[in-house]
């Protein structure tokens, strides 16, 4: 345990000084933290390596990624030029090896470097796209994909060429993978495919799907395989973009099947395998995508803070009516346990240990709490929240998201009292 002085010095619980000279901020983020899980520590200390990558990552979201965000939201641009300066940069690659053209990082580090993106770039609809390109796409093809599917694919993605999708949910299925009716039948030299596939990011213009279909109806869950569909397979369309909510600069829209052929070489390991590799794909994006909407949270914390300095009523500043000082402290507690959560699951997954239960819980309350911060930074900027050239009503359409796509929060509420054995 430890304590703070009213000066910028931290001490532990028996009086030694960790840190001295340092502002609050700094002072709370170069604390060392140690919890015993099994007898292996958790570290919560960024080394130097880690934050100077984290610094970059913040200033090139900054100056490359940031304008006309509020124009391409109205308007529902995907912009490819800044995909491209993503590729360039460095962040499609940073799960791949460099032998398929990625730079591979260490978990915690890349966990880290995708907080800094949510942090630097104020476009939450670019970094859900980055992330779920990296996560649900590029990793399984990594993971589970043979070595020429890996040789074919993965450069590629990684150069920003060819932009990746995960095509699970349906109009009767998402969260009731039982209710799949996308099927594959077995034909000579590969399969058949027929069905529907609804609100897939990136649906209307990605460049290779990650599909799931049942081979095994009779099976059930068990039934259900991962595919490698290619744009121009024939008998496979997609539909216009769908209008939404949030998330505006990333499209989203409807895959068809109908009697798509889909080489045997296509099929992502083994028959039958699609739900693990679903289950997969999805712990590692909850961990993930949700690093990037922590730092969105943050930048989402101090533009309040800011403005609550700045704005004055009654002669003096807003922050010193209570009112507005304690939805703003609630900002920081949510932010600071979801930081906790975060970083122990992005721990778990370093340990290559199993964060169901733990992916779960972060996914639930991190999800939920951006929700409820977005309302709080709305109401403390009036007039000015509700408008959009200011860009924070955007954050809470955005935030609106999170409580549905990789899982609803109800999903994981069930996830968790599973587990815990009801």
């Amino acid at each position: 345990m430890f304590s703070m002085d009213p000066g910028p010095t931290a001490y532990r619980g028996d009086g030694q000084v960790i840190a001295a000279g340092l502002s609050p901020n700094t002072v709370y983020l170069a604390i060392k933290t140690k919890i015993s899980a099994k007898g292996t520590t958790l570290d919560f200390e960024w080394n130097e390596q880690q934050n100077a990558f984290y610094e970059k990552v913040v200033a090139f979201a900054r100056t490359e990624l940031s304008d006309d965000v509020v124009q391409r939201d109205s308007q529902q641009v995907f912009n490819r030029d800044l995909w491209r300066k993503c590729a360039d940069f460095g962040l499609l690659g940073l799960s791949i090896p460099e032998a398929y053209g990625g730079s591979e990082k260490e978990v915690m580090t890349i966990l880290r470097a995708m907080e800094g993106l949510g942090y630097g770039c104020p476009d939450n609809g670019l970094t859900f796209a980055i992330n779920a390109h990296i996560w649900t796409s590029q990793l399984p093809i990594f993971q589970f994909g043979s070595e020429a599917q890996r040789q074919k694919y993965l450069p590629a993605m990684c150069r920003g060429e060819l932009i990746g999708a995960d095509a699970f949910t349906e109009p009767e299925a998402g969260s009731d993978v039982f209710s799949l009716q996308t099927h594959a039948k077995k034909v000579d030299g590969g399969y058949l495919l027929n069905g529907r596939k609804s609100y897939i990011t990136f649906g209307p213009v990605a460049d290779v799907v990650v599909l799931f279909a049942n081979t095994a109806p009779e099976k059930g869950k068990w039934g259900i395989t991962a595919f490698l569909i290619e744009k121009d397979f024939p008998g496979f369309t997609r539909t216009p973009l769908r209008d939404k909510m949030g998330m505006r600069t990333v499209p989203m829209g409807d895959l068809i099947l109908e009697d798509c052929f889909v080489p045997e070489e296509n099929r992502l390991g083994r028959e039958g395998a699609g739900i693990s590799i679903s289950q997969s794909a999805l712990e590692w994006e909850r961990c993930f995508i949700l690093a990037s909407q922590l730092g969105a949270m943050q930048r989402q914390l101090d533009g309040a803070v800011q403005y609550a300095r700045e704005r004055r009523q009654f002669n003096q500043p807003i922050g010193k009516f209570q009112s507005v000082s304690n939805r703003i402290a609630d900002m920081k507690v949510r932010l600071e346990t979801a930081r906790l959560m975060l970083y122990k699951v992005g721990w778990l997954k370093s340990q290559n240990r199993s964060a169901m239960m733990e992916a779960a819980i972060l996914k639930l309350f991190l999800s939920e709490a951006f929700v409820e911060s977005s309302l709080d930074a709305i109401r403390i900027n009036g007039g000015r929240g509700y408008v959009s050239e200011f860009g924070v009503e955007r954050q809470l359409r955005d935030a609106m998201g999170g409580v549905i796509y990789g899982g609803t929060s109800d999903i994981q509420r069930n996830i968790i009292s599973r587990l815990l054995g009801l």
